[in-house]
């Protein structure tokens, strides 16, 4: 697949370290003039931004979290003048105060060119079709998209989200050769095209999908693959970082995400102690940005779970280094009978066995202090309950309750598909 930027997407590691480590003194400069960076940097033991001079001091400095940016709502880590301001998204906001994040021009621009690069991995050229399904508004997905197809050249179907029925004929209609949506929406596609009539059920112009703000297991991403026959691509971003594509994707090779390593420094942590683990150890992610002007992140804990893959360059000529998929977070791990499970390992136990579909509730009963999981599936007759729990047992260290529904029983959401579902039970 083709480079966006070639220089920067090949540049050698030790030119790499020269430019993270004049980002990182040029982003800590910058928020330094703002207050509330300034103190929690300097309660972290920070004198000032000239106590960094390599990159090893980056390990000194306070770790950063979504707290921080709900104590800051709404513009209070904004280091810029706000006349300077041209956009800002957010996060939901459905678990309290929202994350914000403003952009400048130039931040605009940074986030466009992250994802000109996502694009150009992933195979699309300038004047490819690609339909952008996430929704256009506070969340950043639709936007971050849109500002890529801009940069990219590529002729944009801004569908946002929903109406099923309108996204395959916008895809049939304008010959679309790639889209973006979150992975737990393409069953759902895939539902409305095995319904209609012969002839009708594919997409013949599609080839690339890529999607985020989920995580999926390897066993969906070829169903997917296989049923619409196309090639699937693992985008990563979040707000905090900017935004979707910000922090990087896999390419054709699918060995791992490249980090655009010119924009952030990656981390890798042990949750629990702060420390830096050894590469190919899992723990949580850490990104500091080198290059964002109105609210640059300083090791940002992202809760997210990966290890670094490698730091040799890849065979798609990419020199930067590769995280693996994010396998779960640090917030979303469950634990029934002591053992301790992320939802995509139960993705990744259900789409092993034959006949059973795409959907599946995780349902959690707290009954005084005690937790009952109850997972229920969606698949083709004669598979039977019975062997869902067997292998579920066998693949996860426990016996789920659950029970086993009809195709299009269990309900669908346009956005993220909810798949734990907790419940106090008195």
């Amino acid at each position: 697949m083709g480079m966006w930027n070639r220089a920067a997407e090949t540049m050698p590691r030790e030119r790499l370290a020269e430019v993270q480590l004049a980002g990182l003194k040029k982003s800590l400069a910058r928020v330094w003039t703002n207050e509330f960076y300034r103190k929690r940097l300097a309660a972290g033991g920070i004198g000032g931004p000239e106590d960094v001079k390599s990159l090893d001091d980056l390990a000194s400095l306070p770790f950063f979290t979504k707290e921080d940016f709900r104590e800051a709502y709404p513009l209070k880590m904004s280091c810029v003048d706000r006349r300077d301001l041209l956009e800002f998204h957010q996060s939901s906001g459905s678990t309290g105060t929202p994350v914000v994040m403003a952009y400048t021009k130039n931040d605009l621009n940074q986030w466009a060119e992250c994802m000109a690069r996502c694009f150009a991995m992933a195979g699309l050229e300038k004047g490819d079709a690609f339909q952008i399904m996430p929704t256009f508004g506070l969340f950043n997905g639709g936007f971050g998209c849109y500002h890529g197809c801009r940069k990219a050249g590529l002729f944009c179907v801004p569908a946002s989200s929903g109406n099923t029925a309108r996204q395959i004929k916008l895809l049939r209609d304008f010959r679309v050769k790639g889209f973006c949506s979150v992975v737990s929406y393409v069953p759902r596609l895939i539902e409305m095209l095995d319904a209609m009539p012969e002839g009708e059920r594919d997409l013949p112009s599609l080839k690339t999908g890529i999607f985020g703000s989920e995580t999926f297991s390897d066993e969906m991403r070829r169903r997917i693959e296989t049923r619409l026959g196309i090639e699937c691509y693992d985008i990563y971003g979040m707000t905090e970082t900017g935004g979707i594509g910000t922090t990087g994707q896999d390419c054709s090779h699918h060995c791992g995400i490249h980090v655009w390593e010119d924009q952030y420094i990656t981390e890798i942590i042990d949750p629990s102690t702060g420390k830096t683990v050894p590469d190919g150890e899992y723990g949580e992610v850490v990104f500091t940005s080198l290059a964002r002007e109105a609210m640059p992140i300083i090791r940002y804990r992202t809760h997210d779970i990966s290890r670094i893959v490698s730091r040799e360059k890849c065979e798609c000529g990419r020199t930067s280094l590769r995280i693996d998929r994010i396998t779960g977070r640090t917030d979303d791990m469950l634990i029934v009978k002591g053992v301790n499970f992320y939802p995509r390992q139960v993705e990744q136990a259900l789409m092993e066995i034959p006949g059973v579909k795409d959907e599946f509730q995780i349902i959690l009963e707290n009954r005084n202090g005690m937790t009952d999981v109850t997972i229920n599936v969606e698949a083709e007759p004669g598979v039977t309950g019975h062997a869902v729990a067997k292998h579920l047992r066998e693949r996860l260290g426990f016996l789920p309750k659950g029970d086993v529904f009809p195709v299009g029983s269990l309900p669908r959401n346009e956005g993220k598909a909810k798949r734990v579902i907790k419940i106090d039970v008195q």
